[in-house]
């Protein structure tokens, strides 16, 4: 989804990153997790830590990313990434537990990222416990006590202004 000149200033992106003796090898070198997630469009991102974790081929748990996870990253947030694959994408970094379904927990730890973690923006229980409860009322179409992609999908289609808001602009 990404045009010739997007392409090369993420590489620019991507190599500014890596020690200057490593850049001439951007294309076989994988930046660790926590360079990645300074850069300004992340830093102040939620989700940053589970962006870098979905989009990671890593199998480790610092989840560095190579060029191609980076591209691949910056492909989804992108203007021109079609509304099923930032979905998809969106879906994947609510599942915190990467079952592929998200449940009271996912919600939970969804909502918490939105509020904060802090004890004056922390909703109560008996606030979480109404909440997810709403989401999932609202949300649940087959009434199994969790939201799988293609609900989460037909939630998202309903909202118009998801895909202009999930994006990354380099």
């Amino acid at each position: 989804f990404l045009t010739k000149q997007e392409i090369l200033l993420a590489h620019k992106r991507f190599s500014e990153l890596l020690p200057k003796e490593d850049r001439d090898q951007a294309f076989t070198t994988r930046i660790p997790k926590s360079k990645i997630l300074m850069l300004p469009e992340l830093r102040a991102n939620p989700f940053r830590h589970r962006i870098c974790h979905v989009f990671s081929t890593t199998d480790d748990r610092e989840g560095g990313l190579s060029f191609e996870d980076f591209l691949d990253m910056l492909s989804v947030f992108s203007d021109s990434a079609t509304p099923e694959i930032k979905s998809h994408y969106a879906f994947r970094i609510f599942d915190f537990d990467d079952d592929g379904t998200l449940d009271k927990k996912d919600l939970e730890n969804l909502v918490n990222c939105l509020t904060g973690e802090g004890e004056d923006s922390r909703l109560s229980a008996m606030e979480m416990d109404q909440l997810i409860q709403n989401i999932l009322e609202e949300s649940d179409i087959d009434k199994d006590g969790t939201i799988n992609l293609s609900e989460f999908q037909h939630i998202i289609s309903r909202s118009p202004d998801f895909t202009s808001s999930f994006k990354i602009v380099l």
